[in-house]
């Protein structure tokens, strides 16, 4: 007889291990199984791929109708070669079940570490743009965007990656990481820092310039502890990891507070800032008088200590000297 078979006892074997409904199994395989018997060259309408429980037999049943179109019987239909043709999609059913099976398994596992940095090695791809980043299971991507210009990621690198989303693509799990995401900052300083994790400072705002400059605003949740020296560490050993693995990127630390002008004011440090003006609440607009030595580094190279500084309190920033320039 032109027979197929499954082996019962190794998909129970396969359940058990996968963790999976057996019966969940068995009918995605006789659904793919029917699947090719109407690829056959005479299918029969109506047919149904059935596997024996106990022996793992593979059979074709079709009905039959009496004159009034009443189902009264079913009978198998053996097609030449289909044997072979069935226990082959046997064999694919179940890898494709395992695949989706283990990337399931991948994609939750990585779904827990997303907004969390990740470790992994550089390695080569077909696309100069997109760098993959060996993460043990899976390989995650640096899509152009989230790259840090003039950042070279050479083969075999170790590097630590921000985790921006996880999800089941096409062609299995998608692990997008970033090098340039304000995020990664915060969370290169929580690995460095145990005040961070103890909740005894917290890291209250980011902004970042990736590959050249980020700011961060902390503060303490605890009497005679410094926000600030927590993250520099003794002898700057905390600050100089992070800057370490951002590859020299400066990092301005500063104090925050609820006051919004004695923020502004600390957010353009290292400037020297002599009085705040809050301008307009609505619009969160500060007028910013500083020693006329010091306008140069409040504002920064091409304006990006005073850009930083407005994107880390969400205030409009106007800078002026103390000594205004008298129009002629």
């Amino acid at each position: 007889m032109n027979k197929g078979q499954v082996d019962v006892d190794a998909l129970i074997a396969l359940a058990t291990h996968k963790q999976m409904p057996l019966e969940d199994l068995i009918t995605e395989i006789e659904a793919g199984v029917l699947t090719a018997y109407y690829e056959t060259d005479a299918p029969k309408r109506q047919a149904r791929a059935s596997i024996d429980r106990e022996t793992g037999e593979i059979v074709i049943w079709v009905p039959t109708f009496n004159e009034l179109g009443e189902r009264v019987s079913e009978d198998r239909d053996e097609p030449e070669g289909f044997a072979r043709t069935a226990t082959s999609t046997v064999r694919q059913v179940i890898k494709l079940k395992m695949r989706a099976n283990n990337d399931a398994e991948i994609v939750g596992e990585f779904s827990a570490s997303v907004g969390d940095v990740i470790s992994g090695i550089v390695q080569q791809g077909r696309d100069p743009k997109m760098i993959n980043v060996n993460l043990g299971k899976v390989e995650g991507r640096i899509p152009p965007q989230e790259q840090v210009p003039g950042e070279v990621y050479n083969h075999g690198d170790r590097i630590k990656c921000f985790v921006v989303e996880v999800k089941q693509g096409m062609k299995g799990p998608e692990i997008m990481l970033s090098r340039s995401h304000p995020a990664l900052v915060k969370q290169l300083f929580a690995l460095e820092v145990p005040e961070i994790n103890d909740r005894i400072v917290e890291i209250m705002e980011v902004a970042r310039e990736a590959g050249h400059r980020t700011k961060l605003a902390v503060r303490s949740h605890r009497a005679g502890v410094s926000p600030k020296g927590s993250l520099i560490g003794p002898m700057g050993s905390r600050a100089n990891a992070v800057m370490e693995e951002l590859h020299g990127e400066k990092i301005d630390i500063v104090d925050w507070s609820e006051d919004p002008a004695q923020f502004v004011a600390h957010a353009l440090s290292p400037a020297k800032v002599t009085k705040v003006e809050i301008v307009d609440l609505a619009t969160r607009s500060a007028k910013v008088t500083v020693p006329d030595y010091q306008l140069s580094l409040a504002i920064g190279k091409d304006g990006q200590n005073a850009r930083l500084a407005a994107r880390l309190t969400g205030w409009r920033i106007d800078i002026h000297p103390d000594t205004p320039t008298v129009p002629r």
